[in-house]
């Protein structure tokens, strides 16, 4: 088994808070994308850190609870339905993130950011592939900013019935695909996808089960 996440890339930012930042919801039909950053402390790092999608959901929400309590400094940004469409996706994202560095109580010299994007944030910036595996600062900001959005979801899911979206939180799912035949788009579906677009105009077939994320 590949080793977790570790503070090495931290170390090597040299003196001065670094945080880590990574979004979630991307790629979603329906809801706001969220991001978060973490500042850790070195000496209070929680155990079993890594990317979010490589935990349970149990594992997930014990996680959020160390991480907030041990964390010298965390922050969650979001970025609306109306910001998606009017920005696109990657700028979406990038807003929620710069939101979250500037939530921070503590300013960070320097955001280890998962990606290859050099997203423009009030501090300096190391993009990080693959970092939510490598870093954990960044994977701790997987898990609060999934946790959030996975919240956010639910609650929708009591606003807009039929979809389904406490149990696939936006994502692709054959309830999620009914419920855009039987009922259309609900205010919270991003209208730029082509699946909600081909529900829109009542075209919704097994086009929606392809690996499509915007037209």
């Amino acid at each position: 088994m590949p080793p977790g996440p570790d503070m090495m890339l931290e170390l090597a930012c040299g003196s001065g808070p670094v945080c880590g930042v990574d979004e979630a919801g991307r790629g979603p039909w329906a809801g706001p994308v969220s991001a978060a950053a973490v500042i850790l402390d070195p000496d209070r790092v929680p155990r079993g850190l890594n990317d979010s999608k490589k935990l349970t959901a149990k594992a997930r929400a014990a996680l959020e609870i160390e991480i907030k309590a041990a964390a010298i400094a965390w922050c969650v940004g979001l970025a609306s339905i109306e910001e998606i469409e009017e920005l696109n996706i990657l700028h979406a994202a990038g807003l929620a993130m710069r939101r979250a560095v500037e939530g921070l109580a503590v300013t960070p010299a320097f955001a280890l950011v998962d990606g290859n994007y050099p997203f423009k944030l009030p501090c300096a910036v190391k993009t990080v592939v693959k970092g939510d595996s490598l870093s954990c600062s960044i994977a701790a900001a997987s898990i609060l900013a999934k946790e959030a959005r996975d919240r956010i979801m639910v609650e929708m899911d009591a606003l807009h019935p039929g979809y389904g979206f406490a149990s696939h939180k936006g994502y692709h799912a054959a309830i999620h695909v009914e419920g855009l035949r039987r009922l259309g788009p609900s205010p919270i579906h991003r209208m730029g996808w082509a699946p909600v677009k081909l529900a829109l105009a009542g075209e919704l077939g097994e086009a929606a089960f392809d690996d499509e994320i915007e037209a």
